[in-house]
């Protein structure tokens, strides 16, 4: 089996995963609604166990130079920053209706859905080049590495399908959007190849600013998002339980990898 084919398939493969939200298809709307919350909080731990575990580590390690990454890390939060500004903006058109009675209006949450489909967009073309680097070097560190990507995959996606529900898209078009945003994962490995061992340098850019990027989806969007609703004690309890079972998702992979 090539080298490239492996990578195709094994990127393809871990792309199904996006599929998951198939699965919440069938149970009813009002017990998902109910359900949307502690998958927005699974995503907020998922996210920033993603940045701070796995994203940040791989950034210092892989760029000598420590403020190099620092500023790349910052870099991705302001332009995730600038990036939610212009799409305010674009659905605004005014200069403060933004702050009025968007706060409570239960409508579409078009910039939290566009910054979360362009970060895990990145992210998941990263994972493409991870994949078609590995295998680039063996078959063998190419598997270990596709089924560590694998594993990463699977709270990620469920978060994110967590995150367009309760951003007000139907179940159908969250399935798509997430869908559509693990092919990314593709084009990573077909631009790998194309470029060779000189795009690697790439991926160590894209990688501390789509940390930077998660912070500040996880911090600035969801987080705010949970303390919108109703805070009784044992809501809070159990959001703060997935925020952590998230985490502990993220470091459990750790020792897969």
């Amino acid at each position: 089996m090539s080298p490239l084919f492996a990578s195709l398939l094994a990127a393809f493969l871990i792309s199904l995963i996006s599929l998951v939200g198939v699965f919440f298809i069938f149970i009813k709307s009002k017990i998902l609604n109910k359900v949307t919350l502690f998958l927005v909080s699974f995503a907020i731990g998922a996210l920033l166990g993603d940045a701070f575990i796995h994203l940040i580590p791989e950034s210092f390690k892989q760029i000598s130079f420590p403020l190099y990454s620092s500023l790349l890390i910052l870099s991705g939060i302001l332009l995730f920053f600038i990036l939610e500004k212009i799409l305010r903006w674009r659905h605004c058109h005014q200069i403060d209706c933004c702050q009025s009675d968007d706060y409570h209006q239960p409508t579409q949450n078009n910039h939290i859905i566009t910054l979360n489909l362009f970060g895990d967009t990145v992210h998941n073309f990263i994972d493409g080049m991870l994949i078609a680097a590995s295998f680039m070097v063996s078959f063998n560190v190419g598997l270990a590495t596709s089924i560590a990507v694998l594993i990463h995959e699977i709270p990620q996606e469920i978060g994110d399908f967590g995150i367009f529900l309760h951003s007000g898209l139907s179940k159908r078009k969250a399935i798509f959007y997430n869908f559509l945003s693990a092919l990314a994962s593709l084009i990573g490995v077909v631009l790998t190849f194309l470029i060779g061992q000189n795009f690697n340098n790439f991926s160590h850019l894209l990688i501390p600013i789509t940390a930077g990027g998660f912070i500040y989806l996880a911090a600035t969007d969801l987080i705010p998002e949970l303390h919108r609703h109703d805070t009784k004690i044992k809501q809070s309890f159990f959001q703060l339980l997935f925020i952590i079972f998230g985490i502990a998702l993220m470091s459990l992979l750790v020792f897969l990898e």
